[in-house]
């Protein structure tokens, strides 16, 4: 008898730490060791979700012919989302909660601030759903202004706010964040939860990194974002996480005034901005009677 094996020498009897983990991993949920790289064996692996169509996209390597017929679709969605856009015009995005009813303050201030983005001619651009987005989206509509929404499909179903002009749908949230940026000359971000915060610090990413150019990222509301501040200017440039200059890459104000005067001059001094003509649209392109709702 192999002693090796029955233990008697001392050895653990289940084998090595080596052979245990390709004992567990073959019959556990994550699959089998398959010549040393690990395998789904046929069972979901990966992130979770509702949604089964992200959850196919999430769930690890698939057959080659399965990603790239996913490509396909995904370029097909930028594709529906450049064309739903084209004519829509320069552009300021608003962010904020979905969560703030009409008699909420913030709702009042994001409604008065779009007011004012549209009055100097720029398209109010944002999700598309309750909320601050609705505020927004109201505001422009309040002073005849042009405005557009982006909206997402969850699972929990964001229905659009009835102020929109236009509205696009999307099923990917890269893509949606990819038209966001595209079609903006600013950012306003009003007080908001996690969806909020990862736009913003998208935002301040891309600015931070050089990939886009001082691009105006306004944060209305001292009182709620103030303690963020704080916190980076105590905690992540003391700690050399983030630069001292990195603090100026936003505006933090209460005053619609201030807001619109710095994105005003950042575009016209840096983005060189000016009017002119919306590009025509092209019947033999479908895209004759264009205005109105677009679904991806």
């Amino acid at each position: 008898m192999d002693e090796t094996r029955n233990g008697s020498d001392g050895a653990d009897p289940r084998g090595t730490p080596h052979e245990q983990a390709r004992g567990a991993v073959g019959v556990g949920e994550a699959g089998a060791l398959v010549n040393g790289v690990a395998s789904s064996a046929g069972r979901r692996w990966g992130k979770s979700t509702t949604s089964v169509e992200e959850g196919k996209f999430l769930e690890g390597p698939r057959k080659r012919s399965s990603e790239f017929l996913r490509v396909l679709r995904i370029a097909a969605e930028f594709i529906r989302g450049f064309r739903a856009l084209h004519f829509v015009g320069p552009c300021v995005t608003v962010f904020g909660s979905a969560r703030f009813k009409e008699d909420h303050p913030y709702y009042i201030l994001a409604r008065e601030v779009a007011a004012r983005v549209s009055e100097l001619g720029f398209t109010v651009l944002t999700g598309g759903g309750p909320g601050v987005m609705e505020a927004a989206n109201r505001g422009a509509r309040d002073v005849g202004g042009k405005s557009v929404g982006c909206n997402i499909r969850l699972p929990r179903e964001q229905a659009p706010n009835p102020y929109l002009d236009r509205f696009v749908e999307f099923n990917y949230f890269f893509v949606r964040k990819v038209m966001l940026v595209k079609y903006s000359y600013a950012f306003i971000v009003m007080p908001g939860g996690f969806g909020t915060l990862d736009e913003m610090f998208e935002a301040l990413t891309l600015v931070q990194t050089g990939k886009i150019r001082d691009f105006p990222i306004v944060l209305m509301g001292k009182e709620y974002w103030t303690p963020l501040v704080e916190f980076m200017r105590e905690t992540m440039v003391a700690e050399g996480t983030i630069d001292r200059s990195d603090l100026d890459l936003m505006l933090v104000t209460d005053s619609p005034e201030e807001a619109l005067d710095w994105i005003t001059d950042v575009a016209q001094r840096n983005f060189g901005f000016i009017w002119k003509a919306r590009p025509k649209k092209r019947w033999w392109l479908g895209e004759r009677g264009a205005n109105g709702a677009a679904r991806s």
